[in-house]
């Protein structure tokens, strides 16, 4: 009887959990579907903007219907129609994102399935590896750039004779000065894409599967393009101007129109950051590139004084999201945290071990930029996560091959300073996918080179995990691994957690083939070296800058930080700027309704993210003394560990020297009715094994790359 009702019990809490995964991921549809509404009728505003019917009908409409005493006659409509469409949609993402944590998104794996073909790589060059689906989107990017310089330069030429009978310039001059304008209004465009890529905690970014490492290719190619305009931009007027002889229109900050002169210092920050972009230079000196960077502050800065906010608005949507994103790792870079022990490795490659917060989760693949202020207090340099979030609930690792200036000298003060206890680091992150799909293939392809094998060592972790504790069915692993000596073979050892590792037996149907190119033979066998710090008590677990329902958290920021940049500004405006000027634009000067607008915009960040931060933070404190046990982790001693191999995974390595992988015969062999091909490693490995998944050797292939361009 009580096992029948125990049954009974059972049925119906899975019917009600059926039901209620039902309702979660029918409001998800809902939300997705009045997203794919609001971005679908925001790209058609961009599409029809250049049309006479827009510029001559509509736009006129527009602005009398949204003029008002509270946002003047400009910025009112900019604000309708350019910015908070994006901003709305960046809200709705974050409860989209927030539900998809509480179901399994079958969906999007299904979405993967149907556009499998659309996602094989291909080579471009200029380019690199990139899928159909990239290549159709930015065609239809340049076909909407050309689609506006054309249609604008028409609208402008077919007015020209009235243009040079009001200025008295000739023909030529007349259609240069318009040429210059259309080539601005085209990069503004690019500029309004340019800053969704590196916005690294957004919600916009997860919406169409992207993470903030694997599109900076895209903020690469917008900065390319962008400054490609805005140099024959300036280019091109700096030339007007000495054609007309009108050199005094160079220094001109205009009162109530465009300011030349804060347009040519944007200029001038945005050429010295591009310079140092280019891959010989930033590949070299990648301080000059990473300190270069910064100058982006200015250039918006100017930018925005160029133009003045009412046309700045145009591209507010993905810097309003940015800064956001940036404050709050400035927030969470301030707290030193908790670094528990460091592996080193012969090879020059150092295993970092902190604690963390048992409520911060994070997919495989994802990185955590780190900071370490004795070696460089501006500097943050990124780095894989090699843990899995479920296998280790308290530590959180990374794994740094000691290969340029910064990791060397971290690499010697780790070895070198046998009484070394303790070390300062700040974090921010961690940063990734919001899910990962590896479940659903049969075979797993793993092709590494170097310390490429990170990424591959976080999922394999991860797998074990989903095998051994939820008892589920895990793909086949056929990892690849290419080092150049036998010391290398010691990143292995990695594939198992450092705390505890003999008590996660790896059940995984697992095969490592390792291929040494420099040596003919094995080495001696070397001991890895661990140390133990000792960590202060003002140094913390990394935990969620935004608590356990940080996409819940980040919408209310961008709400209720939106909504009071509009309440000021709106009350700055009616009762300060419109007894002034009473919607003129000609009497209140631009650039002091800039300097209000971006004040106002800084302290509405700062006031809401702040206070989320705050609260959040005395929430983990709160969660840590309840739940996690202070100091558990925490040794006094260094032990010697015995090297590469691990008795539990010796049996499924194979080890092959002087050779290297030949992965065309070894992806073809592979057998499957999904088959995910995973590589990261060299730009050279990178390409090979795309060009082999693209020519279609077997059925059934999935290709992904793993690459950080930072």
């Amino acid at each position: 009887m009580s096992n029948q009702m125990m049954d009974r019990n059972s049925s119906s809490s899975s019917a009600h959990l059926n039901r209620g995964g039902g309702m979660i991921k029918m409001i998800r549809g809902v939300i997705m579907g009045v997203i794919g509404i609001v971005f679908v009728g925001y790209v058609l505003i961009w599409i029809v903007m250049p049309t006479a019917a827009y510029g001559q009908q509509w736009r006129p409409k527009i602005f009398s219907a949204t003029n008002s005493t509270y946002f003047g006659s400009l910025q009112g409509s900019r604000i309708l129609l350019n910015t908070a469409p994006m901003l709305f949609i960046a809200v709705l993402g974050s409860v989209y994102l927030h539900l998809g944590e509480k179901v399994s998104d079958v969906n999007t794996q299904r979405r993967k399935k149907l556009l499998g073909r659309w996602r094989r790589p291909l080579i471009v060059k200029g380019l690199g590896i990139v899928s159909w689906i990239e290549l159709a989107f930015l065609v239809m990017l340049i076909a909407l750039l050309v689609w506006t310089f054309s249609t604008y330069l028409h609208f402008f030429f077919s007015k020209i004779t009235q243009r040079t009978e009001a200025n008295g310039d000739k023909l030529g001059e007349a259609k240069l000065e318009r040429v210059a304008l259309t080539l601005g209004i085209v990069g503004n465009i690019c500029l309004v894409l340019l800053f969704y890529p590196v916005t690294r905690g957004s919600s916009v970014l997860p919406l169409i599967g992207l993470t903030s490492d694997g599109s900076i290719k895209y903020h690469i190619w917008l900065g390319h393009l962008s400054m490609f305009l805005f140099t024959f931009h300036g280019f091109l007027y700096l030339t007007y101007w000495s054609v007309t002889r009108r050199f005094s229109q160079m220094v001109e900050w205009s009162k109530i129109g465009v300011s030349n002169v804060a347009g040519e210092i944007s200029l001038v920050c945005g050429l010295l950051l591009w310079v140092t972009t280019y891959p010989s230079i930033r590949r070299k000196m990648f301080e000059l590139f990473f300190y270069a960077h910064h100058f982006y502050i200015l250039f918006i800065i100017f930018f925005v004084f160029h133009l003045g906010i009412s046309f700045a608005l145009f591209m507010l949507p993905g810097f309003y999201l940015f800064l956001l994103d940036r404050y709050l790792r400035f927030l969470q870079s301030r707290q030193s945290v908790r670094l528990i022990s460091a592996r080193i490795l012969p090879c020059k490659t150092v295993e970092l071990n902190f604690a963390k917060n048992p409520g911060l989760s994070y997919a495989p693949t994802s990185i955590m930029f780190i900071n370490v202020p004795s070696i460089s207090k501006l500097q943050w340099h990124p780095f894989t996560i090699n843990s899995s979030s479920n296998l280790e609930p308290e530590i959180l690792s990374v794994i740094i091959k000691c290969e340029g200036s910064w990791t060397n000298k971290l690499c010697q003060m780790l070895a070198l300073s046998p009484s070394i206890d303790h070390l300062d680091v700040s974090v921010e992150g961690p940063y990734g996918p919001t899910s990962t799909h590896f479940l659903r293939h049969e075979l797993l392809v793993m092709v590494s080179g170097g310390s490429g094998i990170s990424p591959f060592i976080s999922i394999i972790r991860d797998l074990m995990f989903t095998n051994s504790t939820l008892q589920q069915n895990t793909p086949k692993i056929l990892l690849v691994s290419a080092f150049k000596n036998s010391l290398d073979l010691a990143i292995l050892d990695f594939l198992l957690p450092f705390h505890n590792p003999t008590s996660q037996s790896p059940n995984l149907d697992l095969q490592i083939e390792a291929y040494v190119t420099r040596e003919k033979g094995p080495s001696n066998p070397n001991c890895l070296r661990a140390i133990w710090f000792n960590p202060r008590r003002t140094d913390e677990p990394i935990s969620p800058t935004l608590g356990q329902n940080n996409w819940l958290w980040l919408g209310a920021i961008v709400t209720f930080s939106f909504l009071i940049y509009l309440l000021l500004i709106g009350i700055i405006t009616r009762f300060y700027i419109y007894p002034i000027d009473h919607n003129s634009n000609k009497i209140y000067p631009h650039s002091l309704r800039t300097l209000f607008n971006m004040l106002i915009i800084c302290i509405s960040i700062v006031m809401t993210a702040s206070a989320a931060f705050i609260w959040n933070k005395k929430q983990n404190a709160t969660e840590m003394r309840e739940g996690l046990k202070q100091g558990s982790l925490v040794g006094h001693d260094e032990r010697e560990l015995e090297s590469f191999p691990q008795q539990s995974l010796a049996k499924s390595i194979k080890v092959h020297y002087g050779e290297r992988p030949d992965l065309k015969r070894i992806i073809s062999e592979c057998r499957g009715s999904s088959i995910g091909v995973l590589v990261c490693g060299p730009q050279e490995m990178r390409h090979d094994v795309a060009h082999i998944c693209s020519s279609g050797v077997t059925e059934n292939l999935h290709f992904e790359s793993i690459s950080f361009s930072w």
